[in-house]
């Protein structure tokens, strides 16, 4: 467990760059160094993460937790990732914002953010090889990278991973290669069947009821309307950090400045980790007499939705993406994801970053080091930073 913690809290300093960023970065150490899942075992946990409502990323750590090791591995894996960027917004929304304009910050922003795009390319390109062999599933790749560029909406996304299984349906499972592999525990009755454990049923009870409280229950003090707010918002968002805004925003953000709303909204762009501790700035505001447990309440309620539904549905979905017939949808609904990170790739992730050929030029520069050296990644995210804040000043 204590590897497990050290790992991803680790990975919660430095995993700047939004979800996409974070695929790269848990594939690069979950996957490719430490091995704990296979690239077709995390292939599905990321297609299960976009059918789902909740931070995506969030649930992709959640999920490799609570296969390494339960529910407490789950618990685990997730303080670790989230504690980084809980504190950092406890710390902006106590003090100021005032070091989100310092160069020297920004230049360390924009370094980590060329970074990401590093990271994600080197993601997307190892895994295009391993899910896209066949001509249909590079087409599906692309198909689906193009519709997510011309629709960017997490409407799109489900479409195109829909339409991915359904033609991946109509191939045998013959044809495809060998990427998709069964859990040495699966057997035939629990392919073959839906069971749910006492866990599961648990799980996707307590989201059932929670979600009915906080639509439908009145509203009787702030503390219990904020919970159910965050709540709601952690069932409702698909598509990730940027489309909790409007959300939270209709609800929550009635009660503050919009100053104060959209200064949190800023920082928690610049953070690493989840964008979704917003709510850990904006609970720790809300409640100004008890700002710690306002902060720490908010983050859970709107964490605590996704998490229950991966605890209910995650096994459900890996003996589901086993049986025979279904084995051609798992492979087109992988080359589908690689198209969604293609797209994240360009959009937002390379556009936000890359603005001047400088900026290409260092990109290029460690996608080859990346590649070829396997320079350990503390050291690329040092190394970046000191960039980030070399490119900053020759450009102010």
């Amino acid at each position: 467990m204590f590897e497990l913690f050290k790992t991803f809290f680790l990975l919660g300093w430095v995993s700047f760059g939004g979800p996409a960023a974070h695929i790269g970065y848990f594939r690069t150490a979950f996957v490719e160094k430490r091995q704990w899942l296979t690239e077709s075992e995390y292939a599905q946990i990321i297609a299960l993460s976009q059918f789902l409502p909740g931070p995506g990323s969030s649930q992709i750590g959640f999920s490799i937790g609570y296969q390494r090791g339960g529910l407490l591995g789950g618990i685990v894996a997730f303080l670790g990732f989230t504690t980084p960027s809980i504190a950092l917004m406890i710390a902006i929304a106590a003090f100021s914002q005032q070091w989100l304009d310092n160069t020297w910050m920004q230049g360390v922003i924009h370094g980590l953010k060329l970074l990401a795009v590093v990271v994600v390319f080197d993601a997307t390109y190892t895994m295009f090889k391993q899910f896209c062999q066949h001509k249909r599933h590079q087409a599906l790749c692309v198909f689906t990278t193009c519709v997510c560029l011309l629709w960017p909406s997490a409407i799109s996304q489900s479409i195109c991973l829909v339409i991915a299984a359904g033609i991946g349906y109509f191939y045998n499972a013959t044809s495809i290669p060998n990427t998709v592999t069964k859990h040495p525990a699966s057997n035939t009755s629990t392919v073959n069947s839906i069971n749910l454990s006492l866990s599961e049923k648990l799980a996707l009870t307590l989201f059932v009821g929670l979600f009915l409280f906080s639509i439908f229950w009145p509203t009787t003090n702030m503390f219990t309307g904020m919970l159910q707010d965050f709540f709601s918002a952690g069932s409702l968002v698909f598509g990730g950090g940027h489309v909790v805004l409007p959300l939270l925003q209709s609800t929550v953000g009635s009660q503050l400045s919009n100053d104060t709303f959209m200064a949190g909204y800023a920082a928690a762009q610049a953070m690493p980790g989840p964008m979704f501790t917003f709510a850990t700035y904006l609970g720790y505001v809300l409640l100004p007499n008890m700002p710690i447990i306002g902060a720490l309440l908010a983050t859970l309620m709107i964490f605590l939705p996704g998490f229950l539904l991966i605890i209910g549905l995650l096994k459900q979905w890996q003996n589901f993406s086993q049986r025979s017939h279904v084995l051609p949808m798992v492979a087109g609904v992988n080359a589908a994801v690689v198209g969604l990170l293609m797209a994240a790739l360009y959009q937002p992730i390379f556009v936000s970053a890359v603005s001047h050929s400088l900026d290409m030029l260092v990109v290029v520069s460690g996608i080859f080091v990346l590649r070829s050296i396997k320079v350990p990644i503390i050291a690329l995210v040092t190394s970046f930073a000191i960039v980030g804040c070399g490119i900053s000043l020759l450009i102010n």
